[in-house]
């Protein structure tokens, strides 16, 4: 359940993905998102936006990138370390993401990025606590890219504030990926 405020910024957010038109803003590809860890789960849809650059081409591959915007719903069942009592959260994301690929982006690859979420509330769940809603993402990841532009992927992802404010335990996630390129 999305809290009333959110709403409010998901149709803000869906709206400017439906106005996204024009060539250079035109969204390259969507992906869905399942994550597991530190007995919280969560699913989380994204939009991307490929960036024109490559970087130390080499050998047929070439490091590029992309824009992820994202929003998920986390859901703890172990609330302020009780058993049976649950914490959702909304998360709102954008990361920048450098990809290892090939030159015909197809086949495997491998990622890492760093990116700057909002969480609607203060987590804290089995015995660790998050004492900002503003946290950092950083992740690593692998996958590949079949001929019909589905892509899967794995990663690992790690949320802290950097230590800006205490406690800050971090929560680390398991990820399965599933992505589709226009």
């Amino acid at each position: 359940m999305i809290p009333g405020n959110l709403q409010w910024k998901t149709f803000i957010i869906g709206c400017l993905f439906a106005g996204l038109t024009s060539e250079s803003f035109a969204i390259d590809s969507v992906s869905l998102e399942l994550g597991s860890g530190n007995r919280t789960q969560f699913v989380r849809a994204g939009a991307q936006w490929n960036w024109d650059s490559q970087w130390w081409k080499s050998n047929g591959t070439h490091v590029g990138g992309y824009w992820d915007l994202s929003l998920a719903e986390w859901h703890g069942n172990r609330f302020q370390n009780r058993q049976g009592a649950a914490q959702n959260i909304t998360a709102l994301g954008i990361t920048p993401v450098f990809r290892l690929q090939k030159d015909t982006t197809l086949g495997f690859y491998g990622e890492a990025g760093i990116g700057l979420y909002y969480l609607s509330d203060l987590y804290n769940n089995n015995d660790r606590r998050l004492s900002t809603n503003i946290e950092f993402g950083t992740l690593l990841g692998a996958g590949y890219v079949f001929r019909n532009n589905l892509e899967l992927g794995l990663k690992i992802q790690h949320f802290s504030n950097g230590g800006i404010k205490k406690p800050n335990d971090g929560v680390n996630f398991a990820i399965v990926r599933a992505s589709y390129r226009f």
